[in-house]
């Protein structure tokens, strides 16, 4: 027994691999994901419900500065591609939950609503 125990604390060092550095940090790469954002979209103006959204959205003005232009259909059957939103009444059937804000530097991205159907886009 003895000989097994002398055995294995010769073999630990073997074991024991020497401290390695660590990896290099990856850089953060920023992700686009409202541009995945279609189909039927609740918009919350309540703060007290500010937790329930999955983003929170700035309601831009000018077409120029806004990282998504939404075109807002009727149907919510044919909102079915990149910034055609179908704004519905209800939470419960909403795709999307979105918080309104009226400051900027706290949204995660701005959209802003055009009236033609082919200028609905993502900008990045």
């Amino acid at each position: 027994m003895r000989i097994y125990f002398i055995f294995w604390m010769a073999l630990l060092p073997l074991f024991n691999s020497p401290a390695t550095a660590p990896a290099p940090a990856r850089e953060a790469i920023v992700e686009r994901d409202y541009c995945d954002i279609y189909g039927a979209v609740y918009l919350e103006r309540d703060p007290r419900y500010k937790n329930d959204a999955s983003k929170i959205v700035y309601l831009n003005e000018e077409e120029a500065f806004a990282n998504l232009v939404v075109y807002r259909e009727n149907n919510k059957l044919f909102a079915d591609g990149t910034g055609i939103w179908f704004i519905t009444p209800s939470k419960a059937f909403a795709n999307h939950i979105l918080y309104v804000t009226e400051q900027r530097h706290q949204a995660d991205f701005t959209v802003y609503f055009t009236d033609m159907r082919s200028s609905a886009t993502c900008r990045d």
